[in-house]
């Protein structure tokens, strides 16, 4: 055996390794991942994973000047050939995303939440200084005046800070949402109005990491509608939201959102990348801002937008449309079903008892009177239980936290129901209560959750996947006899 081969084996023994524990014997409870089934993952490694196809809305006069050249699929202006199947990927994606989320406009290229977020903050800029009267306008040195978000001691995301995504786009202090004093998890609606009366802001966004209730979307575009010169936009980024908007948690567009953006891969069972979606047809007074959104993402923000994620994500999107009303519903009722056991068993859970704690996919555990929350999640993963230690809004610093941040997401999809996470939280007592070591236990139990659901099944994955692989490696035997194993299950 040579260097190079001894070196990969080793690699090669602990990439199984960690496969068999994340995916085998541990509970992945991180809020913002997820598991991708067999035929998203496999479609992440096909020969598009490779490959380049740049491409941007063509102008009047390009079409005219490229008729017939072949460079022109549909209105866009492909610069490398061989992208008939992609353009036929992304089209259809921003079909099949549409209908999830009921969007009339998507921008499926940004290859990150943060990405997408920025790629929005940008458009929004471009499109304000252009814009109609009733619009807020642009300070001197063309930025926005201030913009209204969450903050991040509450759960804010990171890119929608002045330190973050917006450093270039704000000109002074943000405007956080206030919230309600009983709950620190919620905005309270009355002073959110009596802050936007007061400061106008040309660019709301909502959304959070720690993201346990649905956002006043709603209250803000009534409120909003009432006053004829004033028009901001709404932005919700639904980064850890994604895969459960709609009726069973919130419809942001529904309720009066103008975009909607966020990553592909927490409660969306995607592979990781960003998404922008919007309902700004032909006729809206927005639709500027769309087309800014678009020339933002290429060329403003890519080249190169990961075309093997991209054919993934049309298969996850396409596998959420079809489960998507029964997945969400379990997920959230998975998570209310978790919280409820966790308090039973004695571990303190955030959000209001009153609100149920939760109505998202997210469990919020405060674990300060059993240790620092670092260290707590340190004993967890020690015993097969993953998870995210997170700073509480009461918290004075991130250096020592008091929190826990919990999501039921992947192991809804593992098969997990209430009851089980009712014992899962009995198992996690003993490891944060009582200090008990149950790694071998919590291993054990983790035997009977192994099939993912909400997907094609294995089977029918086995009888698509012969054909991917021998297309991927048709000249070795081995693969040859992989695939013919596999066509005979």
């Amino acid at each position: 055996m040579n260097q190079l081969e001894q070196k990969l084996q080793e690699l090669g023994r602990k990439v199984v390794e960690n496969n068999l524990w994340r995916q085998r014997r541990c509970f992945n409870l991180i809020p913002s991942e997820n598991t991708p089934s067999l035929l998203v993952k496999l479609c992440e490694i096909s020969d598009p994973s490779g490959r380049y196809a740049e491409h941007k809305t063509a102008l009047k006069k390009e079409r005219e000047a490229l008729e017939g050249t072949g460079a022109l699929k549909g209105d866009q202006i492909y610069y490398y050939q061989g992208v008939e199947f992609i353009y036929e990927v992304e089209e259809r994606l921003k079909e099949e995303f549409g209908k999830y989320i009921s969007a009339s406009e998507v921008e499926p290229r940004t290859i990150s939440g943060q990405m997408a977020n920025e790629v929005v903050f940008k458009a929004v800029v471009k499109f304000l200084g252009g814009a109609k009267e009733g619009f807020p306008k642009l300070t001197d040195t063309g930025r926005m005046a201030t913009v209204m978000n969450n903050n991040l001691n509450y759960g804010g995301h990171l890119s929608a800070q002045p330190f973050g995504a917006l450093f270039n786009f704000v000109e002074g202090e943000v405007v956080n949402f206030p919230l309600m004093a009983n709950n620190p998890y919620k905005a309270d609606v009355n002073k959110m109005l009596e802050l936007v009366d007061q400061h106008r802001p040309p660019l709301f966004v909502f959304g959070k990491s720690m993201f346990l209730h649905p956002e006043p979307v709603k209250q803000l575009r009534e409120f909003i509608n009432k006053t004829a010169d004033y028009h901001p936009v709404i932005m919700y980024d639904a980064a850890h939201v994604m895969g459960i908007l709609g009726p069973h948690f919130q419809d942001p567009l529904a309720e009066g959102a103008d975009v909607i953006t966020g990553s592909t891969h927490k409660t969306f069972f995607g592979p990781q990348r960003g998404i922008i979606a919007g309902k700004m047809p032909k006729e809206s007074p927005l639709r500027k801002l769309w087309t800014e959104i678009n020339a933002r993402a290429f060329p403003g923000s890519t080249s190169n937008h990961h075309l093997g994620t991209l054919l993934a994500m049309l298969v996850a999107t396409i596998e959420m449309n079809h489960f998507k009303d029964e997945y969400q519903e379990q997920v959230v009722s998975n998570a209310k079903a978790f919280a409820k056991a966790c308090v039973k068993y004695g571990i303190p859970v955030e959000g209001g008892e009153e609100d149920g704690y939760t109505s998202s996919h997210q469990v919020l555990i405060r674990v300060s009177r059993f240790g620092d929350s670092k260290e707590i999640a340190t004993r967890l993963e020690e015993n097969n239980v993953v998870t995210n230690y997170q700073a509480l809004p009461d918290d004075e610093n991130f250096y020592h936290p008091s929190g826990i941040r919990m999501g039921v997401s992947e192991m809804t999809r593992f098969g997990m129901k209430e009851p089980d996470f009712d014992n899962l939280a009995r198992l996690m007592a003993d490891i944060i209560v009582n200090n008990k070591k149950a790694g071998p236990e919590v291993a054990e139990y983790r035997k009977q959750f192994q099939e993912m659901h909400y997907c094609l099944g294995l089977e029918e994955t086995l009888h698509i996947a012969p054909a991917i692989f021998e297309s991927l490696f048709p000249s070795h035997d081995y693969f040859k006899g992989v695939a013919a194993a596999l066509s005979k299950i």
